[in-house]
C-alpha cells in the first residue's frame, strides 16, 4: 500500500522571508506565468537590508469564473506557513499533481505584510495588525472595553503578576471577555497589541487593488488566508467569520463539511474579533463564495498572548537589539514549530483544504 505522505516534503518550509521568496518566484518561472505576477513593494527595509514586496501571480484562465485565493503572512511571522504551503501548491501544479478545473483559476498572494514577516514579528512596521485593519477610517473608530481594563495587566513586565491580573480578570468578567480584550483588536494604542492603525495598511491596499484588477467581486470566490499559532498542536481549523445564518457561512458548510468552525457562533477557538481582514473580502463577495481562515494551532491560547506580548513589551523599547533578536526566535517557535511531524500535518491539511476549494468553487 503506497504511502500518502511520502511526497510531503517539510524542506518547502523556508529558513526567512528573503529565502521564501526567492523560492516562490523560481517556482513560478518553472511554471511559466510570470505574464501573470505581480510586485507590490512594501515601505521598509529587511534585517539585512533586503527588499519588502509582496507578490501575486494569477494561474489559469484568466476570465475564469470561478476563483481559488490562496492568502499568506497576513500576519508576517505566519508567512512560514504561508509561503510553505503555496510553494507546494505550486511544485504539485508544475509536476502536474494538481489540476486547475475548467473555468477557474488560482490567484496566490504572498507575504501580504513582509514586514513583519521579515522581522519575525506579526504586526508591520508601524505596529499594525493587518487582521484588525479591515474598518471604515472615516467613521469612528471601535472601542474594546476590556483591552481599555487590562491595559495596565498586559504592559506588565512582570509575566506572574501579568498571569494573576488576567486569570483576576476571567474570574470576574469570563474568559471570552479576556481574550477579546487582548486579542479582538484596538484602534487606540499604537504600541499595544493587535493595533488596527489609523489608516489601510500596505497588505489590504494590496487586497483592493487585486480585488479591482482581476474583478473579483464578480467572480465566484473561495478565499483561503492561511495563519498559524492558535488552536490544538498541528490541527488546521478552518475558521469561518461569515455570520452563521449567511450564505458564505452555508457555503463555507457546503463546501467544507462539519470541521468548518464559526466565532459568531461560539463553535472556534477563535473568539469574534474587530477589523478582520475577512470583512474586507466579504463585501467584494457573490452569494456563492466564501472566506475562511485555516489556521494551524501550536501552543496553549495563554502562550501564544505571553509570546506576542512579550514581543511588543520588547519592541516598544529602544537600543535593545539583541533582546529582540532573542524574543524573535521565541515567536519563530510559536508561529512555526520546527517538527517535522507538525510541518508534515500542516502540508497535507493545506493540500486537503485547497483540493476541497477547489472542487466547490468549480462545481
Amino acid at each position: 500500500m503506497s504511502n500518502r505522505y511520502a511526497e510531503l516534503d517539510v524542506n518547502v518550509f523556508p529558513a526567512s522571508y528573503a529565502e521564501a521568496r526567492q523560492r516562490w518566484l523560481q517556482q513560478v518561472a518553472a511554471l511559466d506565468c510570470r505574464k501573470q505576477l505581480q510586485a507590490f513593494p512594501c515601505p521598509g527595509l529587511g534585517p539585512d537590508g533586503e527588499a519588502l514586496v509582496t507578490d501575486s501571480v494569477w494561474l489559469g484562465d484568466t476570465d475564469a469564473a470561478n476563483v481559488v485565493v490562496v492568502l499568506g503572512a497576513t500576519h508576517g511571522i505566519e508567512g512560514f506557513v504561508g509561503s510553505a504551503g503555496q510553494i507546494d501548491l505550486l511544485a504539485s501544479l508544475s509536476a502536474g499533481r494538481v489540476d486547475i478545473p475548467p473555468a477557474s483559476a488560482i490567484l496566490l498572494v504572498h507575504a501580504l505584510t513582509p514586514w513583519g514577516y521579515a522581522w519575525l514579528r506579526r504586526c508591520d512596521g508601524d505596529g499594525v495588525d493587518l487582521n484588525r485593519n479591515a474598518v471604515d477610517f472615516s467613521r469612528p473608530m471601535p472601542e474594546n472595553a476590556d483591552y481599555n481594563r487590562l491595559r495596565e495587566a498586559i504592559f506588565q513586565r512582570d509575566a506572574e503578576q501579568r498571569r494573576q491580573a488576567f486569570a483576576d480578570y476571567a474570574a470576574q468578567y469570563g474568559r471570552q471577555a479576556l481574550e477579546q480584550g487582548i486579542s479582538g483588536g484596538q484602534y487606540a494604542d499604537p504600541a499595544g497589541p493587535f493595533y488596527g492603525g489609523r489608516a489601510p495598511a500596505h497588505g489590504r491596499l494590496v487586497c483592493e487593488e487585486l480585488i479591482r484588477r482581476y474583478g473579483l467581486d464578480r467572480r465566484r470566490l473561495a478565499v483561503i488566508d492561511l495563519h498559524s499559532g492558535l488552536g490544538p498542536y498541528g490541527y488546521g481549523e478552518i475558521i469561518c467569520d461569515h455570520d452563521p445564518d449567511s450564505p458564505g457561512a452555508a457555503v463555507a458548510r457546503d463546501w467544507y463539511g462539519d470541521s468548518v468552525t464559526l466565532p459568531l457562533a461560539g463553535t472556534s477557538s477563535s473568539v469574534p474579533k474587530l477589523g478582520l481582514l475577512d470583512y474586507l473580502w466579504h463585501a467584494a463577495m457573490t452569494p456563492q463564495s466564501c472566506y475562511v481562515t485555516l489556521e494551524f494551532g501550536t501552543f496553549s491560547t495563554d502562550c501564544l498572548f505571553e509570546t506576542l506580548l512579550r514581543d511588543h513589551l520588547v519592541w516598544a523599547e529602544s537600543g535593545n537589539s539583541a533582546e529582540r533578536q532573542a524574543h524573535s526566535q521565541l515567536m519563530l517557535v510559536h508561529f512555526c514549530p520546527a517538527a517535522s511531524d507538525w510541518r508534515e500535518m500542516v502540508l497535507c491539511r493545506i493540500r486537503q483544504v485547497i483540493a476541497q476549494a477547489l472542487q466547490g468553487v468549480s462545481a
